[in-house]
């Protein structure tokens, strides 16, 4: 989820490292901006735990994220681990290297560091990338400003392997742990179209066969790396009984649809209120939320749950590597009141939490207490509203037990109130960077591949 995202845990020498990047970004002549590439995006079940809640820096302990601590080290792994488990993401293949070789990734807001898989010791389909086969791929040496042992871009520091290679450690929320070699390679969109070489994480997880493509606002993502101006996607209907995942659409630089959305502004944090606010995600994507409706009913819930305090509690987060949504507690003491009221207490499966994160839960026909709910308005700033019908307010998680697909951020050790990817399906979801907002638009999304 996103957990999407950049933990800061120790700070240090940030001139050299920007410098660093500015080299990478001035001698970038792709400019999509004046371009749409478009690739197909589908939702699916993943081969391992999904980065899910990679945004979620309350995850991690204050000694952790204290830059005067020892604490933030490989000894400290108990720190960022959730026991939920994400099982669905939404799947991006982007064209690497030079000639391109297309690779499987978890498109990721909530999360920075950009990676793929470079191990050779699998059968997967379609094959983790081959270095050797690229003539733009180049690793990253022990010597360069990224390969320090106290950056603040990573969860855990970065370190030299046994072959003078830097080698980086990235930790999620749901206890995944990324590791390999930071390298250098180009994404090529088409013969005359690439992007200059970015930092990449070149993963050794034999056990999985997607990436992780990041897209948060932090300096390394993918987006800020390539001077991304404004990308997109659609999220299209996962229904259990297709065989066969639908396909949806992402969006690099202009979307052809875009006259329709409705935008709400981004909420940006300079590094100093960040350093400041401990339980924010400064690199997440940020909106206002100002309430939410039930059948119609509005609920009495204070605008101000949905807005950052002075220590970052409260932000609302859109998030497309996080499965469900979650609300802090003010807001889903309120949403489960009233939900338990239109189905009756009767229904609730007591005690039952799942995932230790989904803790409102039903025995009984899902048709029927979906009736009794009906739909969930999500309340955006300037009247830009997300409609959770009632068709997804449930998540079956086995056994003939659905749980509402809202859960309660306190269970994941979350100050943040995020609207996952089950959330967004059948909405276009435009990331406008340059301008600072976030538009959405209704769609059938299978039908925009």
């Amino acid at each position: 989820m996103a957990v999407s995202n950049s933990l800061l845990i120790l700070f240090l020498t940030i001139s050299s490292l920007s410098l660093s990047i500015e080299g990478i970004q001035n001698s970038n002549n792709f400019k999509p901006s004046k371009y749409s590439f478009s690739f197909p995006l589908t939702s699916r079940r993943i081969s391992r735990p999904a980065s899910a809640a990679t945004l979620l820096p309350s995850l991690v302990s204050s000694t952790s994220r204290n830059p005067n601590s020892s604490t933030g080290s490989k000894n400290n792994q108990s720190a960022y681990k959730s026991s939920f488990k994400y099982s669905v993401a939404l799947i991006v293949s982007l064209p690497i290297g030079t000639p391109p070789q297309s690779q499987p990734m978890v498109l990721d807001t909530g999360s920075q560091l950009s990676w793929i898989q470079c191990h050779n010791k699998t059968l997967a389909k379609p094959p983790p990338f081959n270095p050797s086969m690229s003539s733009s791929f180049s690793v990253l040496p022990c010597n360069h400003p990224l390969c320090k042992p106290r950056i603040p871009d990573f969860t855990l520091p970065t370190d030299c392997d046994q072959n003078r290679l830097c080698h980086y450690s990235y930790f999620y929320a749901d206890g995944t742990l990324a590791e390999g070699n930071l390298v250098r390679e180009k994404i090529t969109f088409a013969r005359s179209q690439s992007t200059p070489p970015l930092i990449l994480g070149c993963g050794q997880d034999a056990g999985a066969a997607e990436g992780i493509l990041g897209m948060n606002l932090g300096r390394l993502s993918f987006a800020s790396q390539a001077r991304i101006s404004k990308f997109s996607y659609c999220v299209p209907v996962r229904r259990n009984q297709m065989k066969v995942p639908p396909v949806g659409a992402f969006y690099l630089g202009e979307n052809p649809y875009s006259g329709g959305f409705r935008y709400v502004d981004l909420l940006t944090f300079n590094q100093s209120q960040s350093q400041q606010m401990p339980n924010l995600d400064g690199a997440a994507y940020t909106v206002v939320m100002e309430g939410i409706r039930i059948g119609g009913k509005r609920l009495n819930i204070s605008r101000s749950v949905f807005r950052p305090n002075p220590s970052g509690a409260g932000q609302t987060i859109i998030d497309s590597g996080t499965e469900y949504t979650f609300l802090v507690e003010d807001a889903y003491a309120k949403v489960r009141e009233e939900v338990v009221r239109l189905v009756g207490p009767s229904k609730v499966k007591k005690g039952y939490v799942y995932g230790g994160a989904l803790d409102l839960c039903f025995n009984g026909d899902p048709v029927l207490i979906r009736q009794s709910i009906g739909g969930i308005v999500l309340e955006m700033g300037k009247g830009v509203e997300i409609l959770v019908e009632k068709e997804r307010v449930l998540a079956g998680v086995g056994r003939g037990v659905h749980c509402l697909s809202i859960g309660r951020s306190e269970l994941l050790g979350v100050e943040s109130s995020i609207i996952g990817n089950v959330h967004q399906q059948n909405l276009w979801v435009e990331f406008d960077l340059a301008n600072r907002k976030v538009g959405f638009g209704r769609a059938e999304c299978s039908n925009s591949a």
